[in-house]
């Protein structure tokens, strides 16, 4: 229990991480914030054997520590924070690995809440069976903010049937895919897993950039980097779930729902976003906004390792073909980022797909190699290297495959490639060189019977296709389209 000693003479107030059952990073410096009220005197932090002090600022009352670098640890310890007249403990503290998880409706999608629609197929019984004391969570609210919030009223749940029924905003509990991801990251470890779910529907890029971010980046945003923020949190207005246009501008979801994490000690951060840019018609600029996003949350939490592992959109009633290109791009520059391809877990009726466990999945097979040294033969979906264009075939090249299988529900071998010739239409392409339903090496060779000399390929361009065809462990292939103005990697 958070226990305060009571005093006249001043007040501590804890950072936002810092309560009952928080999650510490393990093995990198961990900073320890708040404030004290009236602003003076010294702080004193006190946890595992260590103990820091530091000034408290005269003018704004802000003190900061770092507690240095600590291994991973079940036992339940308790942090002391003091000055000459009050003390806060803070109990039940855990030393282990912290993620962030963030986006839209897709990462927001809970594990558990008041709607079907919103829930994952397995919700029910997975909240019911769930017991991992140690593994933690919080669930940070909606808001959006013009500044960037200092403190925002939270606290870590247990992943048990208790912490994970607690529903908020009307929209549900925790996000099904951190859920997935933390369980997946303690089953593999075996230590302490915490997540940060500052998750909202239908908002796009930008609203989670943070200023910082936008410094040096691509010119193309400095529209972006420039935009008058005018947004006033309206508690009642959300209460009612209206739609808002305030919280589409830039940094305001970065104001009002992370900021007052930071710097918190994290290893990084995983993103399922961009429906919202598609639909806007920004498809160009997303890789751009994805490193303004990264350099921003980077610069922020203080942790230039930072890692960030991105969810590429699954097909719907669009494939998301140009931002599916942009996200290739990104990940392609940035050596701290990967992708997690979802070509083939789609829905054509819903934007909603519900199978966020094998999203998690694929999306921790990168954290595993990445960060904690697992071997694993491959983590990454394949990726178009090149392509030659020879007597009227194309022969694709690819990285991260040795040889290929394809699998459709429907036991079809048409994989939705096309190509182009000069009149630059699309038209259906056969793979020429399956063995039955695999091919034993890691080219794919195309043609197609109305397309004598073909200049272009792409796959899954076609609206309403899905991804079949999977590397030799079982990764799929995204969709890409060469030569392109968002070009492979």
């Amino acid at each position: 229990m958070l226990l305060f000693a009571c005093s006249a003479n001043a007040e501590i107030r804890m950072g936002t991480p810092f309560s009952d059952g928080a999650v510490l990073q393990r093995g990198m410096k961990v900073p320890v914030w708040g404030t004290v009220t009236p602003a003076k005197g010294k702080i004193t932090v006190k946890f595992a054997g260590q103990v820091k002090s530091a000034n408290v600022d005269a003018a704004t009352g802000r003190w900061q520590v770092a507690l240095e670098p600590m291994g991973a640890s079940r036992e339940s310890r308790t942090m002391t924070v003091s000055t000459s007249s009050e003390k806060v403990e803070i109990g039940d503290i855990l030393v282990g690995e912290v993620w962030f998880a963030s986006g839209q409706s897709n990462m927001e999608y809970p594990i558990w809440g008041p709607s079907t629609r919103y829930r994952d197929m397995k919700s029910g019984f997975m909240a019911d069976m769930t017991r991992l004391p140690f593994v933690r969570y919080i669930k940070s609210p909606k808001r959006w903010s013009v500044e960037p919030v200092a403190f925002i009223d939270t606290k870590w749940h247990k992943f048990d049937p208790e912490g994970l029924k607690i529903a908020y905003h009307g929209g549900g509990g925790l996000s099904a895919v951190a859920f997935y991801y933390a369980r997946e990251l303690y089953l593999a470890l075996d230590i302490p897993i915490g997540v940060v779910d500052v998750s909202f529907g239908g908002t796009n890029i930008d609203a989670w950039t943070p200023r910082s971010g936008y410094d040096g980046c691509d010119g193309r945003l400095k529209f972006v980097a420039n935009y008058p923020v005018k947004a006033r949190w309206n508690a009642e207005t959300d209460k009612l779930g209206a739609i808002n246009r305030d919280r589409q501008q830039p940094t305001v979801l970065w104001n009002g729902m992370v900021a007052a994490y930071a710097p918190m000690a994290m290893r990084g951060f995983i993103w399922y976003q961009g429906c919202n840019n598609a639909n806007l018609g920004e498809d160009d600029l997303y890789s751009a906004r994805l490193h303004a996003l990264y350099e921003g949350w980077r610069k922020e939490f203080g942790n230039p390792n930072l890692k960030h592992y991105l969810v590429q959109l699954a097909p719907y009633r669009d494939n998301w073909l140009g931002i599916c290109m942009e996200q290739n791009r990104y990940v392609a520059e940035e050596k701290n980022a990967a992708l997690a391809v979802t070509a083939d877990v789609g829905n054509f009726r819903d934007i909603h797909p519900n199978d966020k466990e094998i999203v998690a999945k694929r999306l921790v097979l990168h954290a595993l190699k990445r960060d904690y040294g697992f071997d694993l033969p491959e983590v990454d979906s394949p990726v178009c290297r090149s392509v030659e264009f020879v007597d009227g075939k194309a022969t694709l090249h690819f990285d991260h495959v040795k040889s290929w299988y394809v699998y459709a529900p429907d036991r079809s071998r048409n994989p939705a490639f096309e190509l182009a010739g000069e009149d630059g239409e699309w038209q259906p392409a056969k793979v020429a060189n399956f063995r039955e339903d695999y091919i034993d090496e890691p080219d794919i060779v195309l043609q197609s019977e109305k397309v004598a000399n073909p200049l272009k390929v792409r796959y899954m361009g076609r609206p309403r296709t899905s991804g079949t065809m999977y590397n030799e462990v079982s990764l799929p292939l995204g969709p890409f389209e060469f030569p392109h103005g968002s070009p492979a990697h």
